[in-house]
Parts: structure tokens; sequence; C-alpha cells
């Protein structure tokens, strides 16, 4: 399991779709929002076999068995660990190095040299922005107070700025002993074509930047100052730790307080986020360029479902929000919409009107149907047959990827007054459309376990207490802190648990995403693979207040401990006690009276 680096095999589930890993090997049918099918483990005539897409997991209710798309494969291919992660990467579409020898060490490396060299940079733009005086530096600051920014908002992003020199960023780093090579990699400097040598990529403009939500600085955005014709923006190259269209601007300072809000506004620019986020609206991120991505997308629905898309007020705004409606619902993202006045973006309009308004206008927020439909009857207004029949077919291949049919009929009556055509003729198009992408696909009742004897479920208060405390901290990483800081160990009294919350712990102080199924990858335990799986599967815990039921679960868990080391050393006392032995008496009786206090 060491030949592939940990940040490889996580890249490799996350393009690894598990509905279509497994599919390749059972038939599988939509159950709800997951998908089932007779067990391949074990003999059956019922099926008990689920696929959560959500989590990318699977897990039998019937044997236990359960695991993620590689031990999976693992399982049906009789593949070691590292052939699996090998198989899948390459459908995957994921370069995967020879071994976990020089070349795998150098890749690993060089992600960290250039995540140490990004922050030097980022450093080094800071400071001359907040500390020199030179009249281009001094316009910089002009500008940014002229939009509004506070020197609080620039020491928080970190927001900085390019001399007006060819190697001002070059000789710092050089004096910090940062290699040419190097800064070539991470694309801070670039290559002269008329003779050798280097100049710093960003010259003479203000510099946004950019972190992933470990908070390693992967690159940059840089706005100029002067229209003279260059364009307003550059970004990065993508480099071995920077791909534009996988990472989300602001995240890494917006994720806690899109837990808390369950939900997040997506805009579009820097200070389309900055502002905002100044004034108080912390729940968004900006997307960097103009149509989410898929990655993108699945990267925020690890903190929520719900979205609200926020573009600029213009045609390419409006455009690029109707492209990313079907991808959205696809990944199962509850989405809605905002349109800001002709003219206004989210900078503008809170410099104009205030975060209140602003908030007012999220609240009043237009659902993807009401959004895509208002947008394509605004640009056939003549409502011609032919455009009608146009409208229809956008909207039914919207509408047909509602998986819940009472949404998908109500849409249907909307679309159909709209229209004014009859509900029987959308139907027959839908039908059309259905069967073009799935078909034969007529969905099963969703499975709904109410035990889970496979996993080792118990519904007494103890166990009940632990798992329910282990599935919200995989579910929402930053109850993961405050759970350190309180619980030990020690407390979780099922041994399963314990070991995995050790590994929880381990994988977040490492700085590394902690998901179910990257959690599968650190165990060869059948027993633990089951609990796990059969953990997130398993949809009993519905919960508004998160942060409560956390409170709950830790002092159940504490009063727990606590009553039954109370109880164990009250036994000892008593043998003690029957025996004579005053010395260990007087020893179990100063530990009983040390215990109360440490559970008063």
């Amino acid at each position: 399991m060491g030949l592939i680096p940990q940040e490889i095999i996580a890249q490799v589930l996350e393009r690894s779709n598990i509905v279509e890993a497994i599919s390749s090997y059972i038939p599988l049918k939509r159950a709800g929002r997951n998908f089932k099918a007779l067990c391949p483990f074990h003999h059956e005539k019922t099926p008990s076999f689920v696929v959560n897409p959500d989590k990318q997991i699977f897990h039998c209710f019937g044997c236990g068995v359960g695991g993620n798309a590689i031990s999976f494969v693992m399982s049906q291919e009789h593949l070691e660990f590292p052939e699996a992660v090998r198989l899948l990467a390459q459908k995957a579409g994921v370069d995967v190095p020879a071994s976990d020898g020089p070349a795998a060490k150098k890749i690993a490396n060089l992600k960290e040299d250039i995540y140490g060299v990004n922050e030097l940079a980022a450093v080094f733009f800071h400071q001359r922005l907040v500390f020199e005086n030179e009249p281009s530096v001094k316009e910089a600051r002009e500008y940014l107070k002229s939009r509004g920014l506070s020197l609080e908002t620039v020491k928080k992003f970190k927001i900085g700025f390019a001399p007006d020199e060819w190697n001002g960023l070059m000789s710092f780093l050089k004096k910090k002993n940062g290699s040419l090579g190097l800064m070539e990699k991470a694309g801070l400097i670039i290559a002269r074509e008329s003779r050798d040598g280097f100049y710093d990529r960003f010259r003479n403009r203000i510099v946004f930047p950019i972190y992933d939500v470990r908070s390693h600085c992967l690159g940059f955005g840089a706005r100029s100052l002067k229209d003279d014709g260059l364009a307003k923006y550059i970004n990065s190259p993508e480099t071995p730790v920077y791909r534009k269209g996988n990472h989300l601007y602001g995240l890494h300072l917006a994720k806690e307080a899109i837990v808390r809000h369950d939900a997040v506004v997506v805009v579009e620019g820097y200070l389309d986020f900055i502002m905002p986020f100044q004034a108080g609206a912390e729940h968004l991120v900006a997307s960097l360029g103009t149509a989410l991505t898929i990655e993108q997308i699945r990267l925020l629905r690890r903190y929520t479902q719900n979205i609200t898309m926020l573009f600029d007020a213009d045609e390419a705004g409006e455009l690029a929000t109707l492209r990313n409606l079907d991808s959205l619902i696809e990944e199962g993202m509850q989405v809605t919409v905002v349109s800001l006045p002709k003219g206004e973006d989210p900078d503008s309009f809170v410099r104009k009107f205030g975060i209140q308004t602003f908030q007012e206008k999220i609240g009043q927020a237009q659902t993807l149907f009401d959004f895509k439909l208002n947008l394509l009857l605004s640009r056939c207004p003549d409502k011609t047959i032919e455009a009608r029949a146009k409208i229809a077919h956008e909207m039914l291949q919207t509408i047909h990827k509602f998986e819940n049919a009472l949404v998908r009929f109500g849409y249907l009556k909307q679309l159909a007054k709209s229209l004014s055509v009859t509900e029987e003729v959308l139907g027959v198009e839908l039908n059309k459309i259905s069967l073009k992408t799935k078909p034969n696909d007529a969905p099963p009742r969703p499975v709904h376990p109410h035990t889970m004897t496979g996993a080792g479920v118990k519904k007494n208060g103890v166990k009940m207490a632990e798992y329910h405390l282990l599935k919200l901290l995989l579910e929402e990483n930053t109850l993961i802190p405050p759970t350190k800081d309180e619980i030990r160990l020690e407390y979780f009294q099922d041994e399963h648990i314990r070991m995995i919350v050790a590994k929880v712990f381990d994988l977040f102080d490492r700085g590394q995403t902690v998901t179910v199924s990257n959690l599968m990858n650190c165990f060869e335990d059948s027993v633990i693979l089951e609990r796990l799986s059969g953990l997130m599967a398993w949809d009993d815990l519905i919960v508004v207040d998160k942060w409560k039921m956390h409170r709950d679960c830790l002092t159940r868990l504490k009063d727990d401990y606590f009553k039954l080391a109370r109880q164990n050393l009250r036994q000892e006392i008593e043998r003690a006690e029957s025996a004579r032995d005053h010395n260990r008496l007087d020893e179990l009786k100063n530990r009983f009276n040390q215990l109360l206090k440490r559970s008063s």
C-alpha cells in the first residue's frame, strides 16, 4: 500500500465513479439516491448490496462487506492494492508513478518545494504592498482603498503587489536559496526567448494568492492597474500543484461558514468574493473562471449540497450559469440562482447597496428551473411553435435529470402552463429523452435499512453515541478539532471505532482530507472496512443541528466512560476490602477520588 503516494490514491478515488466501476462487473439498479444489486459476495435472492455515489462507497446489509472502488476492484480482479489503484487510475486518466522509489519521492518533494516557494512569493508581494512607498505601490493601495478594501482584509487574504521590475521577485527568491528551475516550475518566472535568462511573470499588478483547502499556496491571480491593452488579469499557469478547474478561491477561509450555513454562494472573481466576505457574507467562494467544473462541484459537495449561483448580470455571466445548471443537478446539488441588476456584480452591489440588501437578494434566489425558463423566454419573446419547441427541449433536458418523480411532475406542469401546451405532449418528449439516456431504467423502491448487523451496530446507548460521533466527524471535518481537544481515545469503548477515530485524527493532523473512501485505504482489517461502509451507508441519522448533536455525543461518551470507570473501581475496592489489603485500598480510593474530580 505504500508503493503509491496517498495523494495519488486520493486523486484516483476522486476521479473514479464508483457506480461506473462496479456496474462494469454487476448490474446496478437505481434506488433513490443510491444503487443496489444482488450481493456478489454472498448468495441472496433479495438485493441488499448498496452503492452510494455521494460517499463513493459500497456496503452489503446482508453479509456486511463494504469498501470503496479500489477494494471492490481488488476483490473482483483478485489484485493487490497497488494493481487495483493502477487499473482505476488508467481508466480515470491519472498518472501513477512506476514505484515509490526515486520518481515518486521526487514528485512529492517537488510539490512541497513549489508550495514553499509560492508562500515566499506571497510574502514578497504582500510586504511590498503593505510597507513600500514607491509611487506604483501607493497607486495600488489607493486603488484597493477606493474599492473599499480595509487593511485588515488585505492582510487576511495576503493581497500583494508585484513591482514594475523584470526580476524583483526572482532576486528576492534567490536570496532565499530558491533555484531558477523551481521558480519556473511554480510559474513565477518565464524564460526569455531572445537570450538566456528569465523574467518575473507578474509585474506592476495587484496580486491575489490562491490557496487550497489545506492553506497551501497554489498560485496567483494578478490584476493590472493600467489600461494599456494588455490583459486585465493574468494567472499562474498549470503546475504540478495547480489546476485552475480543481480549486475554488477563498474556500480555505469560507469552509467553516459553509458548513454552518449548510449553503454556499458561488461568485466569479476575486473582488466579487472579497467584498461580500469582508462585509460579513462568509459562506461563499469564487470559481476562478466563468463555469464550474465537475471537480469544483464535487469539492463543494464535501461541505454542502445547497448552492446559490451568483454571476455577473451580463450575457456571458448568464450563459455561464446556464451551462452549470445540469452538471450541478447531476452531482446532486440543490441549486438556486441570483440575478443582480444589469451592470452590477457582487463587488459593486455590496459597495453600492450594502451587505443587508445583498443578503436579501440571496434570500430571493430563484430556483434553477425558474431562472433557466425565464432566461430562455426572454430570448424567444415571440413564442412561435418553433421557439416553444426549442425552449421545451432545453427545459426537458434539465427536468429529466431530477431523480424525484414529484419534482419532475411539478416542473412539467409549470412548463406546460408557461408554454401553453399540454402536459401529455411534454411527457412524450420527456420520455424520448429518458429512453435515450436511461433505457429500461425503472427505479426500484429505495433501501431504508434499520439495522446493520453485518457492520456490527447494536442499538444501545454507548455504541450508538460512538457511531453517531464518528459519522459526524466523517461528514463534517470541521468537527474534528473540537473533538480532539475534548475527547481522549480511551473514551471509545468499541476497539474498532477507537482505531478509526485515531486514524481520522492522524490524517487531519497531516493536512489530508478525511473522507470515508480515503480512510478505507488506511486499513486492511475487513471488520473495520465493514464498520466504515455500513456506518456511511446507514441513513437513520438525520440531524438538523449537527453541532448540537456533536455536543450531545461528546457528553454521552464522557459520561459513559467515567460511569464504567467508577463501576470498575468500586469492584476493585470491594475486592481489596475483602482481602484486607489496606495499601491497595488506599491507592484505589485515591484513584476513585481523582476520577470523581475529572468527571465532575
